[in-house]
């Protein structure tokens, strides 16, 4: 009797298997295909593998949308000024070559580009093309001696200010000019600054407004060769 009853139980298991087998297979067979997204938008690419109508915006485009912005425009007049300043004290001239370093995104390539200047390098952490290079301010890509102006409105902000400053003397000529602003400062602050370099001599010292920040530019001459 106990034996009929064994027989019994295996085979309500091995009926129980196969539902659950066939059940299985139903639906996975049978299941609707995922949604990527609900109510997707048309003019977007249906997954992120679909390229499908999907929109590219070229270098140019983007600068074009930047360029036209007041913000950028105030920014651009405001490097104007400064550099038509060093003109009138014949520290630069449309043929000085020159180096912005911490360009951000080139306001003041562009600023010196449109009173005159033709050789401008701008170098950042992050590039900006066409106006700014991709380059390590504390370690330069630059040989010795190239430039004839080094300009920095970010000394403020370098992780570190002595091999910033070493880095800006070192790729401008002997007899060239470096000129930094730092946040306003009196003359125990410019004396801390002048300490940064070993190469120049200061030339003048004055108060000026970059971007709608009051800020001190210290105008040094390198003169030491090595």
């Amino acid at each position: 009797m106990e034996k009929h009853i064994q027989i019994f139980l295996h085979k309500i298991s091995y009926l129980s298997i196969t539902i659950a087998t066939l059940t299985l297979i139903l639906v996975f067979f049978f299941q609707p295909p995922p949604q990527t997204c609900i109510n997707p938008n048309p003019n977007h690419p249906k997954s992120s593998c679909s390229a499908a109508h999907r929109r590219t915006t070229t270098v140019g485009t983007k600068n074009h949308r930047l360029w036209s912005t007041n913000t950028w425009t105030k920014h651009v007049n405001s490097f104007s000024t400064l550099f038509t300043h060093l003109q009138t004290l014949k520290l630069i001239n449309n043929h000085t070559q020159t180096l912005i370093l911490s360009a951000g995104g080139g306001q003041a390539v562009m600023a010196l580009k449109q009173i005159g200047l033709v050789d401008v390098v701008g170098v950042e952490l992050v590039d900006s093309p066409p106006l700014v290079s991709r380059g390590d301010p504390h370690n330069l890509p630059f040989f010795d001696t190239v430039f004839d102006l080094g300009f920095s409105a970010n000394l403020d902000q370098a992780l570190f200010p002595a091999r910033y400053v070493r880095e800006l003397e070192r790729v401008v000529r002997v007899g060239g000019v470096v000129v930094v602003c730092v946040e306003e400062c009196g003359e125990s602050g410019v004396r801390e600054v002048l300490r940064l370099f070993g190469r120049s001599e200061v030339v003048r010292v004055g108060n000026v407004t970059v971007v709608g920040s009051k800020m001190t530019m210290i105008v040094t001459r390198r003169t030491i060769s090595v």
